[in-house]
């Protein structure tokens, strides 16, 4: 058994992640500010929480200095996923408060851990940080993890998660503490935000679909930007591959070797809700990078991963949990 520190734990990657420790035996701490993330989400499927919730969940908020030392001292790994994001309109029109509140979380918890050194420290970072001019359409050439540097990320939050990164590779340089790097394609699964404020594309289109009664579907931008987009139950198994052995190994990126339009996204998701829905597309809205996709093969060289959820499947899966849940609202 080890004890491991889970930040953004409440998360949706974060939930799933400290479930899947917990099943395989490790004692989990969690600590979150439930900016997005819910205490539900820790809940098994009879309702318990997976963790003490009174001694092992911590609401704290990480961009205040030294606010996690004395969690950091009891235990002896950290996975790090807290950040602050959300959809593209949010993250485009709040740069600098993103940029500020993620160089804090990612300064602070990596100062806890210089001064209370664990036994390995994985830091999960963002495709996005990649330079935009590599991002240029759904054909651009496969990103390899060499391709971070010249850095020219897009956005402040690109920039902030390539800093924390960053330092975290200094931390293991300058004090031997074992760092691994997970650099995260586009994201998406249950349990997730789908709400119009911060969801990210593809709850954010779903919602649009199940509530829709008729009207036209809008999806910003041309249509012709794409994501790798990866389920997040392949980003947990990465994630505990990267914990048992990824340690040492600079940054490896996680995501299909695929990017899909958000055209073929909307198309998809309109044809599996079976409903008549015409799609319409806001240009005046920001889209984002053109297209990514990523080299998975230093991950399946190192830690024999691949993704292995199909899209469709995915898209399903989620649909019927949002549909599910706005279901229960209406009641």
């Amino acid at each position: 058994m080890k004890k491991v520190l889970v930040t953004g734990g409440a998360g949706m990657i974060g939930s799933n992640f400290v479930k899947r420790l917990v099943k395989t035996g490790h004692h989990v701490k969690v600590v979150d500010n439930l900016w997005r993330g819910k205490k539900e989400y820790l809940l098994d499927d009879s309702g318990a929480p997976v963790i003490d919730m009174e001694k092992d969940f911590h609401e704290i908020d990480m961009s205040v200095i030294d606010s996690c030392d004395g969690i950091v001292q009891e235990v002896d790994y950290i996975v790090h996923l807290a950040d602050i994001v959300a959809g593209i309109g949010y993250v485009f029109n709040n740069q600098g408060s993103i940029f500020r509140q993620n160089m804090l979380i990612n300064s602070n918890i990596i100062s806890s851990v210089r001064k209370h050194p664990v036994k390995g420290f994985l830091y999960v970072g963002t495709a996005c940080s990649f330079p935009y001019q590599l991002q240029t359409g759904v054909d651009a050439r496969p990103l390899k993890e060499e391709d971070q540097y010249p850095a020219n990320p897009e956005s402040g939050y690109g920039w902030s998660k390539l800093m924390g990164e960053y330092e975290s590779l200094l931390m293991e340089k300058e004090r031997g503490i074992p760092v691994s790097v997970l650099v995260f394609h586009n994201v998406y699964g249950s349990p997730c935000d789908y709400d119009e404020a911060r969801s990210q594309v593809i709850p954010s289109l779903i919602r649009k679909v199940i509530t829709s009664s008729g009207e036209p579907l809008i999806v910003w931008g041309t249509g012709s930007q794409g994501r790798a987009f990866v389920h997040v139950d392949d980003i947990v198994n990465a994630l505990f591959l990267a914990f048992e052995k990824g340690y040492g190994q600079g940054i490896i990126q996680i995501g299909p070797g695929v990017c899909v339009s958000i055209k073929q996204l909307a198309e998809t998701i309109v044809r599996l809700s079976g409903k008549d829905i015409p799609i319409q597309f806001d240009t005046t809205k920001p889209e984002g990078d053109k297209g990514r996709r990523a080299d998975f093969s230093k991950a399946k060289r190192v830690l024999g991963w691949e993704p292995r959820v199909k899209l469709e499947d995915g898209i399903k899966k989620l649909y019927d949990w949002i549909n599910k849940r706005i279901e229960v609202n209406k009641k």
